[in-house]
This record gives structure tokens, sequence and C-alpha cells, in this order.
């Protein structure tokens, strides 16, 4: 599966080519993001059964997955990630898929029933919101 970052504030794209990838400020990061505010070693995103998965590694500005911020969670096509105040949209599936060549076949094949669409999950692991109590 083929997966990509994109800067939403213009940029290269990032291609995640691994199946663990490691984002954050160490030489040692397969994808090493210069921000002061972005952690040494901050999140890291697997791809698993045609999901990406994200997983905060404790960071001190956090991870957030379309504004809300998250210990670990699922990315679907579309998401905006921020990594600290770094704003990425999340792009994988077909869109990327290079075209399959055409492949002549002498039988039919038996229709197969459509594929699940992709979900979010109903329970995600987030940050409660803080709410203050009135001074």
């Amino acid at each position: 599966m083929r997966a990509r970052l994109v800067p939403v504030d213009g940029g290269a794209a990032i291609d995640l080519g691994k199946d663990l990838t490691l984002l954050g400020r160490d030489e040692d990061c397969d994808i090493r993001l210069e921000p002061k505010s972005i952690s040494k070693l901050h999140c890291v995103i697997a791809k698993t059964d045609g999901l990406l998965l994200i997983r905060d590694l404790g960071s001190t500005n956090g991870t957030r997955v379309n504004g809300q911020r998250v210990r670990r969670a699922a990315l679907l096509p579309n998401d905006t990630l921020s990594v600290a105040n770094v704003k990425y949209r999340v792009m994988f599936g077909p869109d990327l898929e290079p075209e399959p060549p055409p492949v002549v076949q002498d039988r039919k094949k038996p229709d197969e029933p459509p594929a699940a669409p992709l979900q979010r999950n109903a329970l995600p692991d987030v940050y409660p919101e803080q709410k203050t109590p009135p001074a």
C-alpha cells in the first residue's frame, strides 16, 4: 500500500515507504522534521492491513487527527494530521495505487461482494477535553 503525507501549507509530499515510519527531530528518525515544536521522537506511523495507524510517543506538543489530540488513532484518506504545529493531509489507497496492467482471462470470474467501506473507530483513544471550573 502506498501512502503519502501532503503538507497543508505547501511543500514536498512525504512518501511513507516503510511499514513503520518514525517522525521527529532526531537524526535517527525516518522522517526528520526541523521545527523545535516537534519532539525528538514525536510519533510513529504503521501501515497494516490496508490501514494507517498513528501513535504519539509522549511528545510535548502532541499529535492531532482532524483537530483532536490523540495517543493513537487510525488514519483515513483525507484526514488532517498535525504533528505539533505542522499539518499534513493523509493520502493513501486507490488514489495513490498505480494502475494495474489489464489482465486477460478466458473464463468469467464469479461476482464478488463489494468491499466494506472504511469506518472511523467507534472508540478512539483521545485525550478528554479539560474543563476549567468557573471563576
